[in-house]
């Protein structure tokens, strides 16, 4: 890891004791709320972990970051949340704020504001045959229409977290993926910016569920082809497009590294490869940011 990347990971930490305002004397005195944030000053596309460490078992921890709430889970260490920036945030300093309520014990509150910073994305010009390009009305409908199907899926939080430890690559190898945030040009045209991740792969090539969780989608469609959604909770998905085959279906629970298809090109796409995508709460997040997290239990 670079020490640049090293440098965008530090922490930034915020401690604060129980507000006498809000404190009953009968309350039992609460240890301090300390709030960590890594990365302390996150780009466009990136996946933060927000920590809470202070309270005990049972604390209701609840919060939100420029107005999104924050869905906090029990770790080894206290709370924990992830945040995901969308790739076409503008930069902005945040607020956010943090609540922690525990039994016989006063409110404490943390606030305060984080620096989102800009994101510089390549441009990427791609020449693809008309009708995949300029869509026709029936086509352009169905397209439409599954796009609203996939957000809808998006929009669905479960409650639970189901997912465990470190992510893992969905593909086999070692070179990084390419395209997430591109600006793309297709035949001349300008279109929606990349949301995923392409991992070139002969087709065929097994692919494999990043993390625990369950299976959301499995559908064709226009644009994506074969594709898999997998549901990991707390509003975190992953995508798996222009699959070959599909090795599962909706509603099965999936381990980390289990194969659930194979590498094709089916929808649009130019050859075969893996469309890696992630959602965080609503955000298209980078992929390789949720596989660099470190491990959460």
């Amino acid at each position: 890891m670079t020490r640049r990347l090293l440098a965008a990971l530090a922490p930034l930490t915020f401690v604060v004791a129980a507000d006498p305002a809000l404190a009953a004397p009968q309350h039992a005195p609460a240890t301090p709320v300390a709030v960590t944030w890594r990365p302390s000053s996150p780009h466009i596309g990136d996946v933060a972990i927000v920590r809470v460490d202070g309270p005990g078992d049972g604390a209701s921890v609840e919060g939100a970051v420029g107005g999104r709430p924050l869905a906090f889970f029990r770790d080894g260490r206290g709370y924990a949340a992830l945040v995901g920036f969308d790739l076409e945030l503008k930069p902005i300093h945040e607020a956010w704020w943090v609540e922690v309520r525990e039994a016989e014990r006063p409110l404490r509150q943390v606030r305060g504001r984080l620096r989102v910073r800009g994101r510089d994305f390549p441009v990427q010009r791609l020449t693809l045959p008309g009708g995949l390009v300029n869509l026709d009305p029936d086509t352009e409908q169905r397209a439409v229409a599954e796009a609203r199907a996939l957000q809808a899926v998006y929009r669905s939080i479960t409650a639970e977290r189901l997912w465990r430890g470190a992510f893992v690559r969905p593909v086999g190898g070692e070179e990084p993926g390419s395209g997430f945030g591109a600006r793309r040009i297709i035949n001349n045209q300008p279109r929606s910016p990349h949301g995923g991740t392409d991992y070139a792969a002969p087709r065929g090539t097994p692919v494999v569920s990043a993390n625990d969780g369950h299976v959301a989608l499995v559908a064709e469609y226009f644009f994506p082809g074969r594709l898999v959604v997998v549901d990991h909770g707390l509003g975190l998905y992953t995508l798996y497009f222009h699959l070959d085959e599909v090795h599962t279906a909706v509603g099965e629970r999936v381990a980390r590294g289990q194969p659930i298809g194979s590498v094709g090109s089916t929808g649009r796409a130019t050859g075969p490869h893996l469309h890696f995508g992630v959602q965080l709460g609503g955000a298209r997040v980078d992929p390789e940011r949720l596989l660099a997290l470190p491990a959460l239990d």
